[in-house]
């Protein structure tokens, strides 16, 4: 792409990002709460490419200028000054471009979403149970520094610690966009708290990481659900366990069925199961595009596949390996501890990479 090509998208993008701008004012796109907040996600998203091609604009009229003064300044000095200035601008426009290609690429529409996680136990036993318990803590440390809430919609403790099950939302900026990379089978290799014999054990948990649904993404019709009321089960004392407050959920058309009992209220146990029902009839609709994009991109392997083992916790060598992209790190306690967006932000470099090559190719 050329750069009067490049100039010309970007201004046509600028137009469009005005356009929207006009639009959310007017009183029919007001009283349209349905479009009025897809213009708002629209308006937001164009922003950065918009600020992008403002600074574009301002560094070529840079080096316009520069250039005019090396051809027509007599003065040496300044025609020095400004060769200098121009190397240092055109290694900021190739920089640009660079940034600004990235910015022009399809951006998956779910990435601005809150994210449902499920950590769920898998081969180890007990051990495994320990694990997923660990792993929730990391995500909470990573949340906590990430300014993200999170809210438990229901678990299942293990017998002797960790979870054998534990679905939460995290709510926040952007949340899905970098959770998603957490979707698969993750590894550790440690002594477990139950064995005495000081062997290394190897354990697993499982992890799905989905894109909240909200009532614009799924229409939820109450005649295709069938709701039973039932007493709670496990601790939580006699409120729970001798009101109607659990509720579960069976969506007739596709057999899914969601069971909510945390809550000592029917009404948030209600709520909390629709939430959960309208992300899994959502992600039905969601596979296919990941299933799509996992075919062609080997780096986000958890999208496509998510009983891909994606990365291992060594704890007798203090080493996390991500064997998506074959980082390894020795600084397993800062990184259960919530210290992950280094990996993170190495698939995501990592990915981009393979979509400008698709892109641009």
């Amino acid at each position: 792409m050329t750069e009067n090509d490049l100039l010309q998208k970007l201004e046509d993008i600028h137009q469009r990002w005005l356009q929207i701008g006009e639009e959310i004012t007017q009183p029919d796109v007001v009283s349209d709460m349905k479009r009025f907040i897809k213009l708002n996600k629209d308006y937001k998203d164009l922003q950065a490419v918009v600020d992008a091609y403002k600074k574009y604009k301002n560094i070529i009229g840079n080096i316009a200028n520069a250039k005019d003064v090396i051809a027509n300044e007599k003065d040496e000095d300044f025609r020095a000054m400004a060769k200098e200035e121009l190397d240092g601008l055109l290694v900021e426009k190739e920089k640009t471009e660079e940034d600004i290609r990235l910015l022009l690429l399809p951006k998956d529409p779910q990435d601005g979403k809150n994210a449902q996680v499920e950590i769920r136990a898998g081969t180890g036993g007990d051990e495994a149970s320990i694990f997923a318990g660990d792993l929730f803590r990391m995500y909470q440390h990573f949340c906590d520094r990430k300014g993200w809430k999170i809210e438990i919609i229901s678990m299942t403790e293990g017998t002797v610690g960790g979870y054998k099950e534990i679905v939460f939302l995290v709510s926040g900026e952007g949340v899905y966009g970098l959770m998603k990379y957490e979707s698969g089978v993750h590894r550790v290799q440690r002594v477990p708290q139950t064995e005495q014999q000081g062997r290394v054990h190897t354990s697993a948990a499982s992890v799905v990481v989905l894109p909240e649904a909200d009532e614009f993404d799924v229409e939820l019709k109450m005649s295709d659900i069938r709701k039973d009321t039932y007493c709670a089960s496990g601790p939580g004392g006699q409120c729970v366990n001798t009101t109607y407050s659990a509720v579960r959920l069976t969506h007739i058309p596709s057999g899914i069925v969601v069971a909510i009992q945390d809550e000592k209220n029917q009404i948030r146990n209600l709520e909390k199961a629709m939430s959960v029902l309208r992300t899994r009839l959502f992600e039905r609709e969601y596979q296919k595009y990941l299933d799509e994009i996992a075919s062609k991109r080997k780096t986000m392997v958890s999208t496509g596949d998510r009983s891909a083992k994606i990365r291992t916790y060594n704890y007798p060598q203090n080493r996390v390996t991500d064997h998506r992209i074959n980082l390894t790190m020795y600084n397993l306690i800062g990184f259960m501890n919530g210290d992950i967006e280094e990996t993170i932000e190495a698939l995501q470099v990592a990915e981009n990479a393979e979509r400008l090559k698709e892109a641009y190719a």
